[in-house]
């Protein structure tokens, strides 16, 4: 009598499992080179990083379980298993990567205010280094927050606004009333027009460069060249 064999599929691995039953198995496909496996610790990082490609890429509201899935190299199921459901980990992405990365920025700046010439390169340079760490956030910002509709507006508003735009805006006020800022600005608009000088340049570079081939303009030089352009217009009157 022949000898019954079992299919690999259901081979009892440890525990009572069968090996078809462990998250990522029911693929067959063997691992992509550097791709987290299943029960690797950087799974759940990389399943954020992930869905933090696909928001900036498509937008977070055209952006599925399943599109996100498909750029991690996993189910689903195991989004499913780590987060919940799309708002759930939309949160997540949030909580992890956008507000720290935010926090990086409110830490460049100076604690106590005095040089609003020391503030002001701070941010500039703050910026600058955000966007080399963070190269996602400028493309964000711009889709998430400024287009209509974004879904990371709210999130300026009622946590990101107090801890920077509103933060520097009192910082403008006391230095004009103290006779170090110009005072033909508003100190308000002096933040739009901060925020406009560092966060357009980095969201907008593929297109500058490409239109005034500037691939020489790097980092820094778009630094010196908004701390230059700054200098006059934030001076005392």
């Amino acid at each position: 009598m022949a000898r019954e064999t079992k299919s690999p599929s259901n081979r009892a691995a440890p525990g009572g499992r069968r090996t078809s039953d462990r998250p990522g198995a029911a693929s067959g496909r063997p691992r992509t080179p550097g791709r987290p496996a299943a029960a690797s610790p950087e799974l759940r990082p990389h399943l954020l990083d992930s869905a933090l490609a696909c928001y900036v890429r498509d937008g977070i509201a055209a952006t599925s379980l399943r599109a996100i899935a498909r750029e991690a190299g996993v189910t689903p199921a195991l989004l499913h298993y780590y987060f919940g459901d799309a708002q759930q980990l939309r949160e997540a992405v949030v909580e992890e990567r956008v507000l720290p990365a935010v926090g990086v920025l409110r830490e460049s700046l100076p604690t106590q205010a005095g040089d609003i010439a020391a503030l002001v390169a701070a941010f500039v340079g703050g910026v600058a280094r955000l966007v080399e760490r963070f190269p996602w956030l400028p493309a964000l910002w711009v889709r998430e927050v400024l287009c209509e509709g974004g879904q990371l507006r709210g999130l300026l508003l009622e946590r990101v606004g107090p801890q920077l735009p509103v933060l520097l805006a009192q910082r403008f006020a006391q230095a004009q009333r103290e006779g170090a800022l110009n005072p033909d600005l508003d100190p308000r608009l002096a933040v739009v027009s901060l925020v406009g000088l560092t966060f357009f340049p980095a969201a907008s570079a593929p297109i500058w460069r490409s239109l005034f081939q500037a691939s020489d303009i790097d980092a820094e030089a778009l630094r010196a060249h908004t701390i230059a352009l700054l200098d006059r217009g934030f001076g005392a009157g």
